[in-house]
C-alpha cells in the first residue's frame, strides 16, 4: 500500500502540489488526470523518489518517508522510451537487470520480452523498431526488475490510436498477471477510464486533488452508455476548473 499525507511541493514562484492526500492499494491501477501544470508528473516523481517534497509524508508498505522516498521501490517509464540505441532489444532489457546486480539475466530478460510479445525481435536495434515496439521494450525493461510500483508518464501519447489501444490492452493483461501497482499519467479521459481502477483528477494553481473516482463500468465496450456517462461526469469535473480544452473526450 502507498499512502500520501498532506504532500506539498513549492517552487520559487508557484505551488506545484498542495496538501495532496491519497492512498493506493497494492496491485491497483491508478490514472492521474489533469491540465498541464497541475502537478501530475511532479507527483509521479515524488512517489518514485526522483524529486523531493516540502511537507507531509509518504508511506510505502512498512516504510515512512519525509522529504524523499527511496527510488529503488519504483521504476518510471517515459514517453520517449529512453532506450540505449547501441544495444539491441535483448541487451536493453538485460542492461536493467545487470544494473541491479543480477548475474544470470539473459533467461529472465527473454521471459519478459515474451510477456510483451517481442521475443522474435530480440536482436533488433531501437532504430529498427516502431514506436509501439520501442514502448514494449521499455515496459519489459521496467518490469523485469520486479518493481513494487510502476510509474508511467504518458507513455502512449505519441502513438497512433490503433497501437495505443493495443498497448493499453497488453498493459492491463500484464497488470493482471504480475499484480504490480501502477500509477499512470494521461490527458485522455477515455484512456484514464479504460486503464484505471480509479481516476484521480488534479487541478492547477496550486496542484490539488479535486476528485478520486472509482471506475465500476464495464470496460469491454468503450461506447456503452455507462462508459460514456462516466466520460461525461469526468469532463464535467474538468469543465468546472476550466481546463477541459486540454483533454481528449
Amino acid at each position: 500500500m502507498i499512502s500520501l499525507k498532506n504532500i506539498s511541493k513549492h517552487y520559487t514562484d508557484y505551488a506545484a502540489l498542495q496538501n495532496v492526500n491519497l492512498t493506493f492499494n497494492k496491485g491497483e491501477f491508478i490514472t492521474l488526470l489533469g491540465a498541464s501544470g497541475c502537478g501530475k508528473t511532479t507527483l509521479l516523481n515524488i512517489i518514485g523518489g526522483f524529486e523531493t517534497f516540502d511537507t507531509g509524508e509518504i508511506r510505502i508498505e512498512n516504510q515512512t518517508f519525509a522529504k524523499q522516498t527511496k527510488p529503488s521501490a519504483c521504476i518510471k517509464i517515459f514517453q520517449d522510451y529512453a532506450l540505449l540505441p547501441w544495444l539491441n532489444v535483448l541487451e536493453n532489457v538485460k542492461f536493467a537487470l545487470q544494473a541491479q546486480g543480477v548475474k544470470e539475466c539473459e533467461s529472465l530478460a527473454k521471459e519478459y520480452l515474451k510477456i510483451v510479445h517481442l521475443e522474435t525481435f530480440s536482436t533488433r536495434f531501437p532504430a529498427q523498431l516502431s514506436g509501439g515496439q520501442k514502448q514494449r521494450v521499455a515496459l519489459a525493461r521496467a518490469l523485469c526488475v520486479q518493481p513494487k510500483i510502476l510509474l508511467l508518464d504518458e507513455p502512449f501519447s505519441a502513438l497512433d490510436n490503433f497501437t495505443r489501444n493495443a498497448l493499453q490492452n497488453e498493459l492491463l493483461e500484464i497488470k493482471q498477471h504480475l499484480k504490480t501497482t501502477m500509477i499512470f499519467v494521461t490527458h485522455d479521459i477515455e484512456e484514464a477510464i479504460y486503464l484505471g481502477d480509479r481516476v484521480v483528477i488534479l487541478k492547477p494553481n496550486p496542484g490539488e486533488v479535486v476528485a478520486d473516482i472509482e471506475v465500476r463500468v464495464d470496460k469491454s465496450d468503450r461506447n456503452s452508455l455507462e462508459f460514456l456517462r462516466l466520460k461525461r461526469e469526468i469532463a464535467e469535473y474538468l469543465e468546472t476548473y476550466r481546463f477541459v480544452q486540454d483533454y481528449s473526450i
